[in-house]
């Protein structure tokens, strides 16, 4: 068995309930149908498809493993070398040989696996073979392309199968009749009685057809949902051949176990690097049973003894005064016996001592436990301090960011802002005038009323005159600024490289001409010098234009040299500016301008996502309609919205921009691939937070939206609007930091919040984008667990 090499598989399933006899030869139980030329096994569909003899295989087996053991080119092997240098492959065939072939309706199963491992032989659509030489037993591979979607099955069929069985087994997976499946070859209708041989493919081949219905409007073809994975029985019946030639069915119930087979080593094939693994038991072995008789431990039956000496090791002498010998006693002491001390009283001074020292040290710990929650108080009481302190700050510089911007408007959101408040303020007017007054005098408040709001609209005009000029010096100047500034780069190092190009320089010379232009208090001289250089830089190009910045330039130098204010030169002045303006914005003459128009040069772009506002009548780019997700249609134009919302609806959204755009950071930080989140637009999050939560926390019912953040109820899960939940800002800092939501919150609550999810999906689901990413992830939980096919993804219907 040296050159035979099987693929690796965790022999689990069918193979661990062949025991092993000992032999060395592997358990394949030898099947009824096989015979002395080729085995016959019946499929599905009632065929039956030639395989190889195992008496062959088996010859194949020995014939190789002599020659392995003539050379012994073999090594043994440990554990240590089979698990960390090479991948170890398995050398046992189970009874996987027994099962019988796939059905053409497997094609899903591993089929396309195993035969991309040759190279599939090219196939002649229009060349005839004859019948009688062609085995119509062959399998050959089948692509149907499902007309119009486009989507690909691949499958393994026979050749002698006809199309007529082809349309009835579409017809059980797709659910449509017959007589309306067309199958179509090279763009032509076949007959149902053709085979696949017919087509002139060939065994291993590859053919595609493409699979139409006759009645597309009525009854379309539906997308293919393939089979679910072959899940091994729990108990399969074997016929195994007896030595007199006899054969019986023997019962095998597939036992499914756990554990780890042990590594026994094994030998590598010095040649070919094969390795060979010592055989192991496949099934559990049987406890032994109880015998029922007590035994016991010999070490629970000894005592260990242990002797060990009291004795002093140092001998010590003393000497008595006795008949002729004299001993001073100047220097002894009398020693006198103490109270005697039993051992109990020796304890229980030992326990009164310890139980002393207990006392202090538990007094110390006390004490020091107290000091902690003092000082955690303290600086509890610090934190709340400084977060009011903070609170109220960022309150009052709130107001006041708001006071002026309401005093000095200069952008959109500002002059919504004032809208919104002239709005509000009309609507408390109208509610005091109604419920107070009556008949003329009503009248006469809602005309006086009348009067205010038109001229708080006309100051409000007056501030937008004014922002709309200077918003317009700003925006050239960050134009000139763009065009002018040179090519940045980072290096490797990390610093920044700067290099300027022919076409910053000029874009920076047309700058500075541009400014010196429009300055303001120059004397005479200096003024007719910046004229001098205009005129220079404009000559070198001839055209109508800069003939006309010419021909305005001699007009001023004329006018200056005959004393003429400079008040009486203003509109003079601007004429210039405005030329001078449109000569910069000119690609011809500035090429760095050409990245920056809005309008692109090219008029092959232009028509490209162009369309049409029925509100103005203009054709606009794509970038100048806000499209939500809700809209089916582009609706008007941004500026249409905007002076409706002027003059009707008159509502604020910038609050609900500053929550979305805290929203989407949020997303970014987990990392996790959230979508629906950029899908939602400031509209949607306002019906999201008014209508759906109320427009206040769910906890503490806080209704300042400055202070109301939307968060996700499951993080583990992406944001959606089924998913979120709105709480103030350190409401939700609580929220993140909970591990389990079933035990920071209780099923009143948890029902309560899952009812204004269901809201949310109700609501949202039907939304076109929204819609089509919930059906891409349904897709994606579907492909996960069940097989996969060629082609486009099945949708969810």
């Amino acid at each position: 068995m040296a050159d035979q090499e099987f693929p690796d598989q965790d022999l689990t399933d069918e193979t661990q309930d062949q025991p092993d006899d000992g032999r060395g030869e592997d358990p394949v139980p030898k099947a009824d149908d096989q015979t002395e030329g080729k085995n016959q096994e019946v499929t599905e569909e009632g065929r039956e498809t030639e395989t190889p003899r195992v008496e062959d295989t088996q010859k194949e087996a020995v014939v190789a493993e002599g020659e392995t053991t003539a050379e012994d080119p073999t090594e043994p092997i440990n554990e240590d070398d089979t698990h960390e240098d090479e991948p170890v492959q398995h050398k046992t065939k189970g009874p996987e040989h027994l099962a019988p072939a796939p059905s053409p309706v497997q094609a899903h199963q591993g089929m396309e696996t195993e035969k991309t491992a040759e190279p599939e032989p090219d196939v002649d659509p229009t060349a005839q073979t004859p019948r009688s030489k062609v085995n119509l037993e062959a399998t050959a591979t089948v692509k149907f392309v499902l007309m119009p979607s486009g989507q690909v099955v691949t499958q393994a069929c026979v050749l002698g199968q006809t199309l007529e069985q082809l349309k009835q087994h579409f017809s059980t997976e797709l659910k449509m009749p017959v007589n309306l499946i067309l199958l179509m070859f090279d763009g032509k209708t076949m007959t149902d009685s053709m085979t696949l041989a017919d087509l002139g493919v060939g065994p291993n081949g590859t053919i595609q057809l493409e699979l139409q219905s006759a009645d597309p409007v009525n009854t379309p073809i539906k997308a293919y949902r393939p089979r679910q994975e072959y899940h091994m029985p729990d108990v399969i019946t074997v016929r195994v051949q007896a030595e007199d030639s006899t054969y019986k069915d023997v019962v095998v119930e597939i036992e499914r176990t756990t554990r780890k087979k042990p590594f026994l080593g094994g030998y590598r094939h010095k040649k070919t690097s094969v390795e060979y693994h010592h055989a192991s038991a496949q099934t559990m072995q049987k406890p032994r049973a109880p015998s029922g008789v007590e035994r016991n431990c010999r070490d629970t039956q000894t005592v260990e003894q242990h002797h060990r000496p009291q004795q002093t090791t140092n001998d010590m002498a003393t000497q008595m005064t006795a008949i002729g010998v004299f001993i001073s006693n100047m220097e002894d002491k009398l020693v006198r016996p103490k109270k005697y001390t039993t051992a109990d009283e020796y304890h229980a001074m030992i326990l009164t001592q310890v139980i002393i020292l207990q006392k202090y040290y538990r007094r110390w710990l006390a004490k020091r436990y107290v000091a902690k929650l003092k000082e955690d108080k303290r600086k509890r009481l610090e934190f709340e301090r400084l977060e009011e302190i903070r609170k109220k700050k960022e309150k009052a510089d709130r107001i006041k960011k708001e006071f002026e911007r309401r005093m000095n408007p200069k952008n959109k959101e500002d002059f919504d802002l004032l809208y919104h408040a002239l709005e509000k303020w009309r609507l408390e007017e109208l509610e005091r005038i109604n419920t107070t007054l009556s008949g003329a005098e009503r009248k006469a408040a809602l005309c006086m009323l009348l009067d205010q709001e038109t001229q708080l609209i006309a100051a409000i005009g007056r501030h937008k005159i004014e922002a709309d000029g200077e918003n317009k010096d700003m925006r050239i100047q960050d134009f000139l600024d763009k065009a002018a500034a040179p090519k940045r780069w980072k290096g490797f190092d990390g610093k920044a490289t700067e290099m300027d190009t022919p076409f910053t320089i000029r874009a920076k010379e047309l700058r500075d001409i541009y400014n010196s232009i429009n300055m303001k208090y120059l004397t005479q001289d200096e003024r007719l010098d910046v004229l001098l250089t205009l005129k220079h830089t404009v000559k070198e190009h001839d055209c109508k234009l800069t003939q006309e910045i010419i021909e305005l330039i001699d007009r001023e130098a004329d006018l200056l040299m005959r004393g003429v204010k400079e008040s009486n030169l203003d509109g003079l002045r601007k004429r210039i500016s405005t030329l001078f303006l449109q000569y910069i914005k000119t690609p011809t003459f500035n090429p760095e301008a050409a990245k920056l128009l809005k309008v692109p040069q090219d008029p092959s772009v232009l028509r490209k996502n162009i369309y049409f506002c029925p509100s103005c009548n203009s054709y606009l780019p794509s970038t100048d309609f806000a499209i939500s997700s809700n809209s089916r249609s582009v609706g008007k134009c941004r500026r249409c919205e905007k002076i409706d919302n002027d003059a009707r609806i008159r509502q604020d959204y910038s609050h609900y921009r500053y929550m979305l755009k805290q929203l989407r950071k949020a997303e970014e930080h987990y990392g996790d691939g959230s979508k629906i989140a950029f899908l939602l637009q400031e509209h949607d999050l306002r019906y999201l937070v008014d209508k759906v939560w109320g427009g206040q926390s769910i906890l503490s019912a806080w209704d300042d939206l400055f202070d109301l953040t939307m968060v996700r109820w499951n993080k583990h899960e992406e944001w959606s609007p089924w998913n979120c939940i709105l709480l103030t800002k350190d409401e939700a800092a609580s929220h993140d930091k909970l591990v389990n939501l079933e035990e920071g919150y209780g099923k009143v609550f948890m029902q309560k919040v899952q009812q204004k999810h269901v809201l949310a999906r109700n609501y949202f689901s039907r939304l076109p984008g929204m819609a089509e990413h919930v059906r891409e992830r349904a897709n994606e939980r579907d492909t996960r667990s069940g097989p996969s096919i060629q082609g486009q993804a099945v949708s969810v219907q």
